[in-house]
Parts: C-alpha cells; sequence; structure tokens
C-alpha cells in the first residue's frame, strides 16, 4: 500500500510558520491538559473515556509544528501524565519519583518527532496510533529490563475497550483507544477555518467520526470463549504489616509471618463453623513470610501450623537465599502433610528493588541503593504448580504489567491465574488500583480468573470477564474463599501472542520511513 503525501499537512506557509511562537503556549497548554486527562482515565479515578480525549489533545499539540518543537511538546505532555501516573514511586523518595518520569517522558518525545512526521501522510492517526504501540514496547524493553506501568490499555481495566485484549492482548486496546483519539483530532484538524467545507472534506469528517464512535461499540461484541462448568474454591489472606513505606516490615521479626498465619486460622475456623465453605487451596501474598521458611525452624512451624489447621495446601509468598550473596522471590507450595514443595522463583525482577543494575556506578551514587542488600535472581520457568485440583498460574507482583510473562504462564498451564504482590511500601498510593486494573485486562486477555493475594491490599477476585466479584480494603486484614470458574480455552490473543502488537510496530516503523523519505525528496 502505497503512503501518499496528506495535501492538508504541508510545511506551514511563511505567514503561518511566524505565528508559530505565538501559538507555542497554546500548544503547550493542549499537550499538558491531554496528558492529565489521560492520567485521569487511570485508576483511581478511572474515567476510561477521558484517554480518547486526551489522546487527540495531545495530538493536536503536535500537529502540524517542527520536530524539535515536537520533542519538548512530547515531553511535556509525557511529564504531565507521568508525575501523577507514577506519584506512588514517591515513598522511596522525591528524586527517585522524578527521575524515573523524566526517563519515561522521553519515550513520549521521541513518540511525538515521529508522529509530526507521519502526520504528513495520508492516513496519518493510523499511523500514529501505531507509533504509540511501538512507544509502549520500547518502554517495556528498555532500559534495565523495561518498565511497561501507565500503558495506555492498562486505562481499561473494565471499558468498551477492554475486550479488544482478548483479540490482540494490551497493545491492541492501546491502539483501538490511541486510534480512536487521533481520529478525533484528525476530525479537528478539518474544521479549522483555513479549510474549506466541501463535499470530500465533509466526507472524511464523518468517517472519522464514525471510526471514532464504532472503536469502542465494535470492542463490545468481540467474541470470547464461554464458561466450562468446572470450578475451585481458592482462600485468599492478606495479612497486613506493622509498618510503613520503606520500614513496612516493622522492627520485630516475625510479625508479617505470624499475621498471614493468624489470618489463616481465623479462616479454619470460620470454615469449621460453617460461616466459610471449605477452600481446596490457599494463596497468600509475596513477602507474606518476612523469614525464609528453608533456614528457619520457626517460620516451618508456623507456616506448617496453618496449613494442618486450613487443611489444604498453601501457596506461600518467601524471600530465600540463594548461597550467601543472592536470593529469590519465590512462590512455594506448602502441603499440609509433607510441607514445602513445588515452586517458582520471580522471572522479571525489580530494577533498585530487587537488583542493581550498574552495581558499582549506583553504589557510589546513592548510598540508598544498599537497601537491596542481597541481589536477587531470576527465574528461568514459567509459574504453573500444581495444589491441590487445579494447576495454578503464579504471577510475582511487577510481573503482571509483562505481556510475555503472563502469556508464558498460560501457556505452560496455568489457570486460574495467581497474583502474589507485595504494595505495603506503596500503601493508600495509586499503584494498588493500577494494579488490579492491569489483573482485570490479563482476565479478558486470557480467558481466565485472576485472584490477587496483597499483603496490605488490594486483594481481589476478578472473573474471567474483567469484572471485580470481591475485594479488600487497604491497610486492614482480611480473608475470604471465593468460587473461581476454571477455563483453559485459550482466546485468540492467546494462541498468537505478539502477532498484533509486531504488526502495528511494523506499520508504525514503515510509516515514519516513508515519511523521512519524502522529506528528503522535498528537501
Amino acid at each position: 500500500m502505497a503512503l501518499e503525501v496528506a495535501d492538508e499537512t504541508a510545511s506551514p506557509t511563511p505567514a503561518a510558520r511566524a505565528s508559530l511562537p505565538r501559538r507555542a503556549p497554546v500548544r503547550l497548554a493542549a499537550s499538558v491538559a491531554g496528558g492529565l486527562l489521560l492520567f485521569l482515565a487511570f485508576p483511581p479515578a478511572g474515567l476510561w473515556f477521558c484517554a480518547p480525549v486526551g489522546v487527540a489533545l495531545l495530538t493536536l499539540a503536535l500537529y502540524g509544528t517542527r520536530p524539535r518543537r515536537a520533542a519538548w511538546l512530547g515531553y511535556a505532555g509525557g511529564a504531565a501524565f507521568l508525575l501523577p501516573a507514577l506519584s506512588w514511586v514517591r515513598p522511596i523518595g522525591d528524586d527517585a519519583w522524578l527521575a524515573l518520569s523524566g526517563v519515561e517522558s522521553l519515550f513520549w518525545a521521541v513518540l511525538a518527532v515521529a508522529a509530526v512526521l507521519v502526520m504528513r501522510l495520508r492516513l496519518w492517526p493510523l499511523w500514529v496510533a501505531c507509533l504509540w504501540v511501538a512507544q509502549e514496547w520500547a518502554r517495556g524493553v528498555f532500559p534495565v529490563g523495561g518498565f511497561p506501568w501507565a500503558r495506555v490499555a492498562f486505562s481499561q481495566g473494565r471499558s468498551p475497550y477492554t475486550d479488544y485484549a482478548a483479540l490482540g492482548g494490551a497493545p491492541l486496546v492501546t491502539f483501538a483507544v490511541v486510534l480512536s483519539g487521533t481520529l478525533l483530532a484528525s476530525v479537528a484538524v478539518r474544521l479549522r477555518p483555513e479549510f474549506r467545507w466541501t463535499r470530500p472534506v465533509a466526507v472524511t469528517v464523518a468517517a472519522a467520526l464514525a471510526g471514532a464512535a464504532a472503536l469502542p461499540v465494535l470492542g463490545l461484541v468481540v467474541p470470547r470463549p464461554g464458561d466450562e462448568g468446572r470450578t475451585v474454591r481458592i482462600g485468599i489472606i492478606q495479612g497486613n504489616v506493622p509498618g510503613r513505606g520503606m520500614d513496612f516490615l516493622g522492627d520485630e521479626p516475625s510479625v508479617v509471618l505470624r499475621n498471614h498465619a493468624d489470618e489463616t486460622h481465623r479462616m479454619a475456623e470460620a470454615v469449621r463453623a460453617g460461616k466459610l465453605p471449605r477452600p481446596d487451596i490457599v494463596v497468600w501474598p509475596e513477602n507474606s513470610t518476612d523469614i525464609d521458611p528453608y533456614r528457619s525452624e520457626f517460620a516451618r512451624e508456623t507456616i506448617g501450623s496453618a496449613a494442618k489447621d486450613v487443611g489444604v495446601p498453601i501457596l506461600v509468598g518467601a524471600v530465600v537465599a540463594i548461597g550467601d550473596d543472592h536470593r529469590a522471590t519465590r512462590g512455594l507450595v506448602w502441603d499440609p502433610v509433607t510441607g514445602p514443595g513445588a515452586y517458582y522463583d520471580k522471572r522479571q525482577l525489580v530494577p533498585f528493588g530487587e537488583y542493581t543494575p550498574f552495581k558499582d556506578l549506583v553504589l557510589a551514587l546513592s548510598s540508598r541503593a544498599n537497601l537491596v542488600g542481597r541481589q536477587s535472581v531470576p527465574g528461568n520457568v514459567p509459574g504453573a504448580l500444581r495444589m491441590g485440583p487445579v494447576t495454578v498460574g503464579t504471577v510475582e507482583c511487577y510481573e503482571v504489567a509483562f505481556d510475555g510473562i503472563v502469556r508464558d504462564t498460560v501457556n505452560a498451564g496455568g489457570t486460574p491465574l495467581v497474583v502474589q504482590t507485595n504494595n505495603a511500601t506503596y500503601a493508600l498510593t495509586n499503584l494498588p488500583p493500577q494494579q488490579l486494573a492491569m489483573s482485570q485486562l490479563r482476565a479478558v486477555e486470557h480467558n481466565r480468573a485472576v485472584v490477587t493475594a496483597a499483603t496490605t491490599g488490594i486483594s481481589a477476585y476478578v472473573t474471567p470477564d474483567g469484572e471485580v466479584d470481591w475485594r479488600t480494603g487497604e491497610l486492614v486484614p482480611g480473608m475470604n474463599v471465593v468460587t473461581v470458574p476454571i477455563r483453559t480455552r485459550n482466546t485468540l490473543a492467546g494462541q498468537i501472542g505478539a502477532l498484533p502488537e509486531w504488526t502495528l510496530i511494523l506499520m508504525g516503523a514503515g510509516a515514519t520511513v516513508a515519511a523521512v523519505s519524502w522529506a528528503r525528496r522535498k528537501s
């Protein structure tokens, strides 16, 4: 398909170019407003419809400008979005929050430069949406393993766009939302005074409006697999922690472990009293024991006692020693009779939280990096663990943001999905609700129920349709037994994997090459 140049996006005339500096504040205001609107689409506000409107404003701020100006406008819009969206980092330190937001905004600057180039082509709303997918892919890979948080798709935990995840995963959801926004922007462009209202313009405007409206409507009719008639009862434990922020473990050892064991004993008592159904398995959160159960007799006895009382296997979250210098974040199956057994070691580690990239340099710059302690080592096997009547798909905290990790877990036979998470450092920030929205999207993407167990909340059960059927508050102990459907049929997204993402990335890259080639020929 030939990528023709759009006449209406030709370089500004000298008179128009002379007016651009006076319009710079308006462009900047539009970019910042667009970033803030996009933020409001994310939890806890969760105003999903703000996402395409925010994208439209960000796009209009760039339209017709030069690449250099586009770079700083894109950076400003990215910062306006990411600073509030990533404010959950502040308990670690404002410097970490500002640094992370500043680095991630660079990807928005690059996106903006590529966007103004492809806006010279016909069908430019399509190419901009493809480039947005490419930007989110790049953020999820670089640097130090990537940081795919705050992707547009994660603002759509339950919206008319959500079911696109069953066709092409999170990248297709992002594409659909952004395309809606760029189509709206194209309508605004054609309504400018310099455009004469001709029949072709009217047809173009009508088609763009129809496309923007049709995208969320079509999302509501995406075909998805149905129920298979099997269920499993899962006990979810939220034990709470004694401290807050970076000191969430408190001063006294074993409090976190005892909290989770105590909640499990409460669950066992409720089952015996007929207040709760008997679970088939029980799930504890990530870091639910603050003592290595392989090295501590006290920890083994405490966990073993809880498992025997409830009478079923417990998936325990532990940080365990690997030799003298390393550790692993582990989901460990604890049988009430045989004790510790199969386990899953977290594969996607948190940089500067579980290991220190460029360790010597970072330690020289900040003594706070010493808080990492032993360096974690990643696992190399997907988290499919047999527990009682099911093979659960174990995902550890940060990993829920990574498409490939969750996909591998499902393909290894994991159903339902279990997200063990420790959000204690970030309690009452916007991180827990953002992470829950990711679980909602993953449920739809893979046709799997998702159970989240968190030390301080939000623990939850998400149906395969992405609905939150039960959830806890934060900074409180809690427990429940939920009846969860067992689904084994894969969605189209699960079958074709990253193909839609790479198709969209290559389309965006091809459009960028065509735009650059045209610009060179013109010059």
